[in-house]
């Protein structure tokens, strides 16, 4: 077997126990209660890379069959992934219910106008290369990953006027899920453009760019549930007038007259 392709299946076999790692440290440490989704999330992706690596070793198993496992596997990955990043603004603003009111309508609407702009996107550059049924996924692939990662920019942004410390667990949460989006879409942008019917060396380093991003995003959660969260200072001053309580309570009366 070819260097690049090696790497690939080493890294796409490393991620399984690295999966299994990250999930029993978050019922270890509770989370699943405070992050539900983001648990399922983790064990779907248990059950997904499990399955594939079996069936792609299994004579029996189909090409047909393998990609149909594979596109079930993206699909309900891809619903968690918008589930999580929801779950995760709704964390961040749990102590002000008015402003995640108002910040749960903003991000309604920045998945509409973001939705938007994928599939113009989509539309515009169409999927070419040999490869047409593949490169119609990595198309959708790629117009998911723009969405996902405009909300995550949205996320940080309204996460940081808000203080949330880059030592929390929400936050590692999202940049793990932000690393993934923004590199998940490069690599479908191009693979949408080139896929070919049989692989060769430009598939092979994609291939292995993008279990090694998994990889690395496992890599990134399980360092942040090791590493001591971070709890919020206790301020030594009074806050001034402008502080959140007090656009909370603003919040609540502009939203409730």
């Amino acid at each position: 077997m070819r260097l690049v392709p090696l790497l690939s299946h080493c890294f796409w076999f490393a991620s399984i126990p690295c999966q299994a790692i990250l999930f029993l440290l978050m019922v270890r440490r509770g989370l699943h209660r405070q992050f539900p989704i983001f648990a399922i999330y983790t064990g779907w992706g248990v059950l997904k890379t499990s399955t594939l690596v079996a069936m792609n070793y299994m004579p029996l198993v189909s090409g047909d069959a393998y990609r149909n496992a594979f596109t079930a596997g993206a699909v309900g990955e891809t619903a968690l992934g918008f589930c999580v990043i929801y779950e995760i603004f709704n964390y961040i603003l749990t102590d002000y219910p008015a402003a995640g009111e108002l910040g749960a309508r903003l991000f309604r609407w920045a998945t509409v106008v973001l939705l938007l702009i994928a599939i113009a996107l989509a539309w515009y550059e169409p999927a070419r290369g040999a490869g047409h049924a593949m490169a119609v996924f990595y198309v959708l692939q790629r117009t998911v990953s723009i969405l996902q990662s405009g909300l995550l920019v949205f996320l940080f942004l309204f996460s940081r006027s808000l203080g949330l410390s880059w030592r929390s667990y929400a936050f590692g949460i999202a940049l793990g899920f932000g690393v993934y989006a923004s590199v998940t879409l490069g690599t479908a942008a191009i693979r949408s453009q080139i896929e070919a019917t049989a692989p060769k060396l430009s598939t092979d380093i994609l291939t292995l760019i993008s279990t090694g991003k998994s990889l690395a995003c496992i890599l990134i959660w399980i360092a942040y549930l090791l590493a001591q969260e971070r709890q919020p200072k206790v301020p030594t001053r009074p806050l001034p007038p402008h502080d959140l309580d007090s656009w909370n309570r603003a919040l609540q009366r502009l939203l409730h007259p």
